[in-house]
């Protein structure tokens, strides 16, 4: 087993600073004299009681292949057990600490008191083989392979500032490389390849740290390292918050549990019980519709996921459920009413149903608790199609919904890119395998830049009649000129359809084209032809027409009738066949020819058909109504090449009136 988590060793400080208060619990009234101390917990017990529960949680989920071993430090290093199973439980680690006491007074000799002492002893506990590895040093010696030895120290102690703390760890950093050398002359023992040295800094609630936190980092190939300094009675939670990350653990509240008050038998409350279990009882679901109710807990610095009680079931529902993912369960708690009571109600053989939210809205029952053998453990149940019904179609995506996947786009790809083996060559040439293997890479990455999986989210390939030869002749490497030609048709036949004002026939309406209107519709055609070409090749043919389609897509939006005499000639100059030219200048859909779009425009005009646009609606219109009125009388009398003047009196009566005054002056 070469996992990090089969080693695991702690080193406890014992020296007499561990034996003063960690905080006041409960002051005695009226026992005894009036100076009697209060009753509190020292060091010395939170650190015990928070390294016994570690051992708890981590036995419970694992019953074997997780092995802690225990060394307390004073004067000198104190074996608590060994890596034998015999020695791996509570009651033998909890017995043997209560032969180790309390810390002792503080003397004169208190400066020999260090935990370097269990430092020392924890290296070598870890360069001891345990049974399961002496197994694999055998089977290794036979098979050839190498037995890799990992492990993780946790030390509980107390420094004054960062430097003391970091000469603790240059400290442990050496005795483990002189470890690793005393193993490789003494076969007895094994090399320690990596080991991961958790430093916890205690420090009472009266009282400030000078030692700073710091996360994981690589001290050498062989060692990681990392510094938490916490208050004495906060230990508890920070052992929970690390036992989550060392061994991929996750938390679970299941809120709403009906349970009899202790009081009032006749009345209930709901409770709330925390459960630790493997992670992977959650991240099963990642990717589902199903949202994880996440929250900090209080008090604590890990997530909880939160999922309500269900009517329990009867005893066999559990057999009958589809089953994801199986982990056994503990409760955090273990001495609260609540959780001993949730615990006994599983074990009675009864299963409980739990509930998380949906994205789409609506609870769905996503996990079953549920004891099996005199464990209980939590199944994560399978929320989407079963693996007992038919398996969905190619059309159908996650779920079974119904979608507009590219399938027969997605066939022609795979023709395209169909690889043969190639012929048995007289000599081994490698080099030549990878360039094939290259070139084949490559000409996919070029023909997927850009292609849209579904039809709703593309305009381009819904008027695929329209641009097939662009479609097609751009995936080739090279263009001849009659190439180029059809795809410069094809882009002129998409300017006519925007000049005439004709929408796209769009069949599969997606998400991104509900509500469009035409001029949006064209951007976005637009906007895809030239990626496609754009992303196809860089050949003379492929920029031919990249410049003629960017050309008429800045004009278009410009000029609504463009100039194409050129191209045409050179299209008549070329004789096509006649089927290319019915396939492109034929259709109904075309534009007319350039030469006659004059008297085209004067037919519209004149016979009112369907080609005039709603400006030669206006403007026809407007003349009829203007043949019906009088002309200016003005302009008839003004001889032809002169301007008339309007209101020609205007001038004279000014000049009269300034005669009269002048005569009434005079």
């Amino acid at each position: 087993m070469n996992e990090i988590n089969h080693k695991t060793v702690f080193v406890l400080d014992h020296s007499p600073y561990f034996g003063i208060s960690a905080e006041s619990m409960l002051e005695l009234v009226g026992l005894g004299p009036p100076t009697a101390p209060p009753i509190s917990k020292s060091l010395w017990t939170c650190s015990v009681e928070a390294s016994v529960e570690y051992c708890r949680i981590v036995w419970d989920l694992f019953p074997s292949g997780k092995l802690i071993r225990f060394v307390v430090s004073d004067s000198a290093a104190h074996i608590v057990n060994t890596w034998t199973s015999g020695t791996q439980n509570l009651s033998h680690i909890v017995n043997a600490m209560a032969m180790v006491g309390v810390p002792p007074r503080a003397t004169s000799q208190t400066a020999e008191y260090s935990v370097i002492h269990g430092l020392r002893a924890a290296v070598e506990a870890l360069a001891e083989p345990t049974d399961f590895q002496k197994e694999q040093m055998v089977l290794s010696k036979t098979e050839n392979c190498k037995l890799v030895n990992r492990g993780r120290v946790i030390c509980i102690t107390s420094a004054r500032d960062d430097a003391s703390m970091k000469s603790l760890e240059d400290i442990f950093h050496t005795v483990l490389i002189q470890q690793n050398t005393i193993a490789a002359q003494h076969p007895e023992f094994l090399k320690v390849d990596h080991c991961h040295f958790v430093i916890i800094n205690l420090y009472p609630c009266n009282m400030e740290s000078h030692v700073t936190n710091r996360p994981v980092v690589d001290v050498s190939p062989v060692l990681t390292s990392e510094i938490h300094s916490i208050r004495a009675v906060k230990i508890s939670n920070k052992l929970t918050h690390l036992i989550l990350l060392h061994y991929d653990l996750a938390s679970t509240t299941v809120t709403g549990i009906p349970m009899k008050e202790e009081q009032n038998a006749s009345s209930s409350a709901n409770y709330d019980v925390e459960i630790f279990h493997g992670r992977r009882a959650h991240s099963v679901f990642l990717g589902t519709e199903l949202v994880l109710p996440r929250s900090l807990k209080e008090g604590a610095e890990y997530e909880t996921v939160t999922l309500k009680w269900c009517t329990p079931r009867s005893c066999g529902s559990s057999e009958m459920q589809p089953c994801l993912a199986l982990h056994r369960i503990t409760p955090v708690d273990v001495t609260s009413r609540p959780s001993s009571c949730l615990i006994n109600f599983l074990l009675n053989g009864r299963s409980v149903l739990l509930e998380m939210p949906r994205k789409s809205g609506g609870k769905i029952t996503s996990h079953l608790l549920s004891a099996h053998g005199g464990e209980i453990f939590i199944h994560s149940l399978n929320v989407s199609r079963s693996s007992l019904e038919d398996l969905p179609s190619i059309s159908e995506g996650m779920g079974g919904r119904v979608t507009d996947y590219r399938i027969t786009d997605f066939g022609q790809l795979i023709k395209m890119s169909k690889l043969v083996p190639l012929k048995p060559l007289p000599e081994p040439n490698v080099r030549y395998l990878d360039e094939n293997l290259l070139k084949t890479r490559t000409r996919l990455s070029k023909k997927t830049r850009y292609w849209p999986l579904t039809l709703g989210n593309t305009v381009l390939y819904n008027v695929r009649t329209f641009v097939e030869p662009i479609l097609t002749f751009t995936q080739k490497e090279e263009l001849n000129d009659e190439e180029v030609l059809q795809c410069k048709q094809a882009i002129y036949n998409i300017v006519a359809l925007e000049t005439r004002h004709d929408p796209l026939p769009l069949p599969n309406m997606g998400n991104r084209l509900k509500g469009v209107k035409k001029d949006e519709q064209y951007r976005l055609l637009w906007s895809e032809l030239e990626t496609v070409i754009s992303t196809s090749g860089k050949s003379l043919g492929h920029k031919a027409v990249l410049s003629c389609l960017r050309e008429c897509r800045t004009r278009s939006s410009h000029d609504p009738i463009i100039d194409k005499t050129s191209e045409m000639d050179t299209l008549d100059a070329a004789s096509l066949r006649a089927s290319v030219i019915r396939a492109t200048t034929d259709s109904p859909l075309s534009p007319p020819v350039v030469g006659d779009v004059a008297a085209s425009r004067k037919r519209a005009f004149s016979t009112g058909g369907g080609t005039r646009s709603l400006l030669d609606i206006f403007i026809a219109a407007d003349r009829a109504q203007s043949q019906k009125r009088v002309d200016f009388s003005g302009r008839l009398c003004t001889p032809p090449g002169q301007i008339a003047k309007l209101y020609p009196q205007l001038g004279l009566k000014d000049n009269n009136s300034k005669e009269t005054e002048l005569k009434l002056g005079s």
